[in-house]
């Protein structure tokens, strides 16, 4: 999974230069709290050498998800006394990174939105995605803008418009079975709707990469029939450029979680494939 792949290669290059913590309620795990509002750049499969770009507070998250697979930890385990990076701060920092990489003539293929929480409940997204990409165009014009976000903010226009900007708008759409959603994800707004999101998600008329996260263990199982048919439905009429399966690759918060099979993750490519959709499995 791009998301976990992302993580997953800066957690290994900078173990001594993040935070590990130790969560009380499910046992120990090493929790990762990225710097703000620059960190990496990682060395990704997908993206190649990609920059990540951290709108949360560097000491802890801020997430509308509370995801029992989520490396950052359960959100109340984590509450930032920071607080978020301004604009101001992230295109400073970004300037002075991409300036002195391009000076050193050293490799960047990508620019990702990703760390300890959802990158779109920023109040100033869409204006941190527009710098971005005027910083972007000045120094490595040929990199690509991804982010990777939970999709519980693309009700708002301005973010439906910053996220229209990036090459790579990666949306997580874990199920489409509301109850499941709440025992997986554990959605923080109260009027959080997947038939609103999902209606949401046909507004980028193509422009959105779906992601999904298939696994089971502790009571949740989403690769049956009952999950992957009605989810299929809801891919075919999103109509989006890619889709990108996945399952866990790190220790989570929720020690009980088991990785969904390489034989699971296979059939439900095929079947994405199927609909003229392309589509990754990583295991």
């Amino acid at each position: 999974m791009l998301l976990y792949e992302f993580f997953s290669t800066f957690a290994s290059r900078t173990k001594n230069e993040r935070r590990g913590k130790k969560n009380k309620k499910k046992g120990n795990m090493a929790t990762i709290i990225y710097p703000s509002p620059i960190f990496g750049p990682v060395n990704s499969r997908r993206l190649g050498v990609s920059l990540g770009i951290n709108l949360m507070p560097n000491d802890g998250k801020v997430c509308s998800f509370d995801c029992l697979y989520c490396e950052c930890g359960f959100n109340a385990d984590f509450r930032p006394k920071h607080k978020r990076p301004t604009r101001q701060e992230v295109k400073k920092a970004l300037t002075e990174v991409l300036k002195k990489r391009h000076e050193n003539h050293e490799p960047l293929d990508d620019i990702t939105f990703a760390g300890n929480g959802e990158p779109t409940g920023h109040p100033d997204f869409k204006a941190i995605v527009e710098d971005t990409v005027e910083v972007r165009n000045q120094y490595f014009p040929e990199a690509k803008l991804s982010v990777l976000s939970n999709a519980t903010y693309i009700y708002k226009p301005e973010v439906r418009e910053a996220l229209m900007l990036v090459d790579n708008n990666i949306l997580k759409l874990d199920t489409v079975d509301m109850d499941y959603i709440k025992k997986l994800d554990r959605p923080q707004q109260p009027h959080y709707d997947v038939k609103d999101v999902i209606e949401d998600l046909k507004k980028f008329d193509g422009h959105v990469i779906i992601q999904t996260m298939f696994l089971c263990g502790d009571g949740m199982d989403n690769t049956s029939e009952q999950y992957v048919a009605p989810w299929l439905e809801a891919v075919k009429d999103i109509k989006p450029q890619q889709v990108m399966v996945y399952t866990i690759d790190r220790e989570t918060p929720d020690k009980l979680l088991e990785k969904a099979s390489h034989e699971t993750l296979d059939a439900i490519k095929a079947r994405v494939e199927a609909l003229g959709i392309k589509c990754t499995a990583s295991y």
